[in-house]
């Protein structure tokens, strides 16, 4: 008896490119970089990353839903970048559906540093990525970037700002992980999610938010220094916890205090709503990773979990 086949995971592509077809695109579309060495970098649920000649790296899309960030990054990161302390990517060659391609696509120059994720950092060694990591959305939220850079951005579309949405999104991702055996259910998180459910969307004034602000999108460098802020496809307006989520899936003790202490005040509710989407974020990743056998990505987000009710 044949056994239907597996639903398609929500990150599996619709359009995988490879290293040979984004040589060709590349090369077609931007003759000074055709043949040079093109190198698979990093792969994510919406996009795939592509080092090109080592000093270039160029983003494809995987999913029809990712292209509108696609477009957001080539027409807001250039504006963004100068306001910003920390290395963004800047697209600076704009590439367009060709070759059976459906979407656009673009280059920048290559930053240096690894995915938090990756660094194997302790926790009591990323003080200082920490502090680096506050002033870095403390420049990014000023109210003035609004207008001065940010006009027109979408507000908060997927709502991660709002825990009334995230949390039944959450209590679903920690089902699946502890059917799977990946977590332990955590009174301490349970109590978290029924304490955020009761809050709606914020009625504050918006800023720019990268949006999807994780481990994966901290770049650190060798000497444990926030290196720059990657994967901007989720960029909008939206109420700063969005990305302050990183203070509480990231960072715990001594580390935090740094992160928040070069941010600035965070009142009691936007923490709420922080460590809420903290706990949303590193199961959906935890589950992701999980699924393509990125255990570094897998231990470091359940860590998160803890992280994200702690102190």
């Amino acid at each position: 008896m044949n056994g239907s086949a597996p639903a398609p995971a929500e990150w599996d592509a619709e359009h995988a490119v490879h290293a040979a077809e984004a040589a060709d695109l590349v090369g077609a579309q931007f003759p000074a970089l055709a043949g040079a060495p093109v190198e698979p970098l990093a792969t994510g649920w919406d996009n795939t990353v592509f080092l090109v000649g080592g000093r270039w790296i160029f983003r494809f899309p995987r999913r029809a839903i990712a292209v509108p960030g696609v477009e957001r990054e080539i027409a807001y990161l250039p504006g963004l970048a100068p306001h910003l302390p920390l290395p963004v990517p800047v697209p600076e060659l704009a590439g367009r559906p060709a070759g059976g391609f459906p979407w656009p696509f673009w280059g920048a120059r290559h930053l240096p540093g690894r995915e938090l994720v990756d660094a194997g950092l302790p926790d009591a060694r990323r003080t200082v990525a920490a502090a680096g990591a506050g002033a870095f959305l403390r420049a990014l939220h000023d109210p003035r970037l609004v207008e001065e850079a940010g006009a027109g951005l979408p507000r908060d579309p997927l709502r991660r700002g709002d825990p009334s949405v995230r949390v039944p999104m959450a209590r679903e991702r920690l089902e699946r992980l502890a059917g799977q055996g990946l977590w332990e259910p955590d009174e301490a998180v349970t109590d978290l999610l029924a304490e955020g459910a009761r809050l709606g969307a914020s009625a504050d004034r918006p800023v720019v938010c990268h949006g999807d602000l994780h481990p994966r999108h901290l770049l650190v460098g060798e000497d444990g220094r926030a290196a720059g802020v990657i994967d901007w496809g989720d960029l909008c307006l939206a109420d700063p916890a969005v990305d302050l989520s990183l203070a509480y899936s990231a960072f715990t003790g001594p580390a935090r205090s740094a992160m928040l202490s070069a941010y600035g005040p965070v009142n009691a509710e936007r923490e709420l709503r922080a460590r809420v989407l903290a706990v949303f974020l590193c199961a959906a990743l935890a589950e992701y990773a999980a699924s393509i056998g990125h255990m570094a990505m897998c231990r470091e987000t359940l860590t998160g979990l803890r992280r994200a009710v702690g102190g």
